[in-house]
């Protein structure tokens, strides 16, 4: 397979999952554009080894092999096609590196919001230094919206399994919705992507359909990509 071909294949898996996109991402600047997906991509990545079901060995050696890779982009140096788009930006791929057993923290029960928060700040706080290089995002941005958007994905797809015991599924989707911001201070690319999630949320909740109308993802797209709440 060439570069282009497996570079595709990580960004139409990506596209797959948020067809929303189709819609949003017009909104990121055009020569921001294959950058914001090969990076939502690359979290992508991150959020399956979290969300591994059965043996946990094949996703932890990942893991490890993701954290040599991002520690080798910080000296130039990359064997996966993500990196051929993201390795020649100079950001805190170490840090990111470090912050990844997150992930295999997040498999377990957690004992509350706070909690499941806490175990998720590093790397939400490593993703958010790595956005404003490649963004350009001068003023600090909320990493903790970024962890509630993380959780609200590990609930997708884990269920019961991600809530702390006793807490059922409505409950916990409110709890996330009282934590989420409206108005998220992330890089613009990530704002527009954590609306989607948030309007996911809201939806489902409502016992709507996951997935709002196109007219519905344009107007709230447009929202997140102004700035507006």
């Amino acid at each position: 397979m060439s570069t282009t071909s497996a570079l595709d294949s990580f960004l139409d898996k990506w596209r797959d999952r948020w067809p929303e996109w189709e819609v949003a991402g017009r909104f990121v600047p055009a020569d921001l554009q294959r950058t914001t997906l090969a990076w939502f991509a690359l979290l992508q990545e991150f959020e399956d080894i979290m969300n591994i079901s059965g043996d946990p060995l094949p996703a932890d050696a990942k893991l490890a092999w993701w954290q040599q890779e991002l520690r080798d982009w910080s000296g130039r140096r990359s064997r996966h096609p993500l990196g051929r788009v993201l390795e020649p930006v100079t950001a805190p791929w170490a840090q990111l590196a470090e912050a990844l057993p997150a992930m295999q923290e997040s498999r377990g029960q957690p004992l509350s919001m706070d909690a499941a928060l806490a175990v998720l700040q590093p790397f939400a706080e490593a993703v958010v230094a790595v956005e404003a290089a490649l963004f350009g995002r001068a003023r600090p941005a909320d990493a903790r919206a970024l962890a509630v958007q993380w959780l609200s994905t590990r609930m997708a797809v884990a269920g019961a399994a991600a809530l702390p015991a006793g807490v059922e599924l409505p409950a916990w989707r409110a709890q996330l919705l009282a934590q989420w911001p409206g108005k998220a201070a992330l890089a613009q690319p990530h704002r527009i992507w954590s609306r989607l999630a948030r309007l996911r949320l809201q939806r489902e909740q409502a016992g709507q359909a996951a997935w709002a109308p196109p007219l519905q993802q344009l107007w709230h797209a447009w929202r997140a990509a102004s700035g507006g709440a």
